[in-house]
C-alpha cells in the first residue's frame, strides 16, 4: 500500500513570553497554505499534534496547554507604516479547530524578535548594537504592536538577566507597547460593549445561586470579562491544581464565559462558543493577599496592587496571558471597574498584579473622551528566545 511521504516546512520554535509557538515565514508555507482555510488549519492542527483525544500532543510539537498550541505566521507587511504582519492560531487541543478570533501577547513578543532573526526587517533600520523598533500589524485583531527588541553585533540579543514570573530562566528584556488596543468597534462595538462599567451578567443558577454576577467586560488587548473571585467562592490566591482538577469548577466557570461572550455581541448562540474557545477569556480578581506561587515564591499582599486569575482555553493559565495583562492594566486605569475597584480604587496608570506564578507590571493609558473610555497605549516587558529551528515534517496528505 501506497502511503504519501513527510514533507519539510522551515519553521522556528520559539518562547515568547510565558507561551511558545510553531512560527513561519508566509512565503515558507506550502502553497496551499499561504492563503486562510481548511488546508491552513489542518497543517496547524498537524504540526501541534490535534486533535488529540489522550491530551499529550505526543505526536506533534504542542504541549496540551493553551500556552503551547500555537502557531504563528509573519510576512512582509501589506500595511503601511508597518515592517511585519503578525498572524496567531490558537489550535484547540481535543477538538478539529484553530481560533482566529484573538492576539497571543506573549507572542507577540516573540514576533518581533523573529521578524528580524527571519530577514524581515529592512536592514538599514536595524542597527550594529542598541535597540531595533519593530513595527508590528497584529492581522487578527487590526492593532499594531510595537516591539522595541535589543541587537547586540547586529543579531538579536536572547540572553539577558530580566527575569519574568512563569519563565524558569532570566533573557534579554523586550518592551511591547499596544497602541490603541481597545476594540474600535467591529466586534463588540467600543471598549466596554455594553456601555457599562460593571454589568450585572445574568448565568445559570448553578453558578451562582441569585442568577446574576457584577461583571467589568472590556474589549482591550483581547475580550475579557472579569468577576470577583469572592463572588464565585474563590479568594484569588488559587494556583492551576485547584481550577484545574475540579470538572465542575471548570464548567462554571465556561457558563460565566459564554454569558459574556453572548452578553458582549461575540457570540449569537451559547453553541458558537465550542468554536471561539480563546475568546473572550474569563479572569477573577481580589485584593491583595499573601500567597505562596506555583514556584514557591512568596508573594506579600504588600507587593502587589490586586491578584488576578485568568482562563486560556478552559484550563487557568499557569501564568498570564499578554493579551489579557492589557485588559488587566487597561480596567484598572479606569475608576469604576471590578479591576480598579479590587486594585484601590483610585486612579493610576500602572499596576503590578499577582497571577499563580508570581507577579506582572503593566501599564496603560486611559482617558475619558466625549463621554467614552479610550486607551491610547499599553506597555509591558517580556522575553524571547529561540528553542529551535529548521524544519518541521508532516505527513504529506495531512493538509
Amino acid at each position: 500500500m501506497f502511503h504519501v511521504p513527510q514533507i519539510k516546512v522551515p519553521a522556528t520554535f520559539i518562547r515568547g513570553g510565558t507561551s511558545k509557538g510553531v512560527f513561519f515565514r508566509l512565503q515558507d508555507l506550502p502553497e496551499r497554505c499561504q492563503v486562510p482555510g481548511e488546508a491552513r488549519d489542518k497543517l496547524f492542527m498537524r504540526v501541534i499534534g490535534s486533535p488529540d483525544p489522550y491530551s499529550a500532543h505526543i505526536d506533534g510539537m504542542g504541549s496540551a496547554t493553551s500556552s503551547t498550541s500555537k502557531c504563528v505566521i509573519l510576512a512582509k507587511s501589506s500595511v503601511p507604516e508597518h515592517d511585519v504582519d503578525y498572524l496567531y492560531g490558537q489550535v484547540s487541543i481535543d477538538s478539529a479547530f484553530v481560533d482566529w478570533s484573538g492576539n497571543c501577547g506573549n507572542l507577540s513578543t516573540a514576533a518581533g524578535a523573529f521578524a528580524l532573526h527571519a530577514g524581515l526587517i529592512d536592514p538599514s533600520r536595524v542597527p550594529q548594537n542598541g535597540t531595533c523598533v519593530v513595527r508590528i500589524w497584529q492581522a487578527n485583531i487590526k492593532k499594531t504592536i510595537i516591539a522595541h527588541v535589543p541587537v547586540t553585533n547586529g543579531q538579536v540579543q536572547e540572553t539577558g538577566d530580566f527575569e519574568l514570573d512563569g519563565v524558569t530562566f532570566p533573557a534579554a528584556e523586550i518592551v511591547l507597547e499596544f497602541i490603541d488596543p481597545s476594540d474600535d468597534g467591529e466586534e463588540g462595538g467600543s471598549m466596554f460593549p455594553t456601555g457599562n462599567l460593571v454589568d450585572d451578567l445574568e448565568v445559570p443558577v448553578d453558578v451562582v445561586k441569585s442568577g446574576t454576577l457584577k461583571a467589568t467586560m472590556i474589549s482591550a488587548g483581547i475580550p475579557t470579562v472579569f468577576v470577583n473571585a469572592e463572588d464565585i467562592g474563590y479568594t484569588g490566591t488559587e494556583l492551576r491544581e485547584a481550577i484545574n482538577t475540579d470538572a465542575k469548577a471548570l464548567e462554571r466557570l465556561e457558563q460565566i464565559r459564554i454569558a459574556a461572550a453572548l452578553r458582549m455581541g461575540l457570540i449569537k448562540t451559547p453553541e458558537e462558543a465550542l468554536k471561539r474557545q480563546h475568546t473572550p477569556k474569563i479572569a477573577f480578581v481580589s485584593r491583595p493577599k499573601d500567597y505562596q506561587s506555583s514556584s514557591g515564591k512568596a508573594v506579600q499582599a504588600a507587593d502587589v496592587d490586586l491578584l488576578v486569575r485568568a482562563l486560556s482555553m478552559g484550563k487557568l493559565h499557569h501564568a498570564m496571558m499578554g493579551t489579557c495583562a492589557v485588559a488587566i492594566g487597561t480596567a484598572a486605569a479606569i475608576p469604576g471597574t471590578l479591576v480598579n475597584q479590587a486594585a484601590g480604587g483610585v486612579a493610576r496608570e500602572a499596576v503590578r498584579f499577582g497571577h499563580p506564578s508570581g507577579t506582572l507590571r503593566v501599564g496603560a493609558q486611559a482617558a475619558l473622551v466625549d463621554g467614552q473610555w479610550v486607551v491610547t497605549k499599553a506597555i509591558m516587558s517580556r522575553s524571547a528566545r529561540i528553542l529551535m529551528e529548521g524544519w518541521i515534517r508532516v505527513p504529506g496528505d495531512c493538509f
